[in-house]
């Protein structure tokens, strides 16, 4: 019992690593066992979504499947049963191993998700109190801007990462994922316009540009000119935040925040 507590605690540890660096987890657990199979009800595995494994259900063929089952799972989004069979000729509904122990095994796997990443562009002052509120709901912010006065770490001690220098460089260095949510509100035009020129190539999930809708349709109408297609703005949401009245600072941090969680729950 000892080792096997050892055993689920070292694949936890692994699981935070794996979620920690930004990777989706299928944590698959064994709820019902029938017949003979290598473990029994409650062992568990982990799979993150780049094919890296801790924990064991047993190895060899059962393993891969599983593998094979858990990546599916986690590019649909959505936990789910399987059954596999370890005989052969099993029924229709299972899924075969090639395994000759005599049983089956049904896995649920379900799907965990890291916390998402919100890139703050720019560190003035609407992005100190976003940082904190995103912090607060579960984001990792990330703030980016050119001047190191204002995104320091004395303004933002929750901020994952502060990257500051030259703008054109650092976003040509930003690494941005298809599951990571941009804020543009550095305020001055073209560093708006180089911000949202460079992110929306990128394909995040959500890219908000603060700024008035002559602002906005201005610097649309710029990037289309050089051949960003309305495909590629669909995840533009401009002007940004939810319509709340939003006067101070804080006020349009919970309105940007807002619309950020409407999107994600839809």
């Amino acid at each position: 019992m000892v080792q096997s507590m050892t055993t689920d605690i070292e694949m936890f540890r692994e699981m935070m690593r794996f979620l920690e660096s930004g990777k989706r987890v299928a944590l698959c657990t064994i709820i019902e066992k029938k017949g003979s199979g290598p473990r029994d009800v409650g062992a568990k595995m982990i799979v993150s979504e780049d094919g890296q494994t801790a924990g064991t259900i047993g190895g060899g063929n059962l393993e891969t499947a599983l593998i094979k089952e858990s990546s599916k799972t986690l590019r649909e989004g959505e936990p789910r049963k399987v059954v596999f069979s370890l005989y052969k000729g099993g029924r229709k509904e299972t899924i075969e191993t090639g395994l000759i122990c005599g049983g089956e095994l049904t896995m649920f796997i379900d799907v965990i998700e890291p916390k998402q990443r919100l890139i703050i562009i720019g560190g003035g002052h609407i992005a100190s109190p976003l940082a904190k509120l995103a912090d607060i709901i579960g984001f990792r912010p990330t703030v980016i801007d050119d001047n190191a006065e204002l995104a320091s770490k004395e303004r933002f001690p929750m901020a994952e990462r502060i990257v500051t220098g030259n703008f054109p460089e650092i976003l040509d260095k930003l690494d941005v994922g298809p599951r990571d949510l941009v804020v543009i509100v550095h305020g001055e035009p073209e560093h708006d316009y180089m911000a949202l020129e460079k992110t929306v190539k990128k394909r995040p999930a959500y890219i908000g540009l603060l700024g008035s809708r002559t602002k906005v349709s201005t610097l649309v109408k710029r990037l289309k000119a050089t051949g960003v297609s309305d495909e590629d703005l669909k995840v533009l949401h401009a002007p940004l935040g939810l319509d709340i009245g939003a006067q101070t600072p804080e006020e349009i941090g919970i309105s940007i925040l807002a619309e950020i969680t409407s999107e994600r729950r839809k």
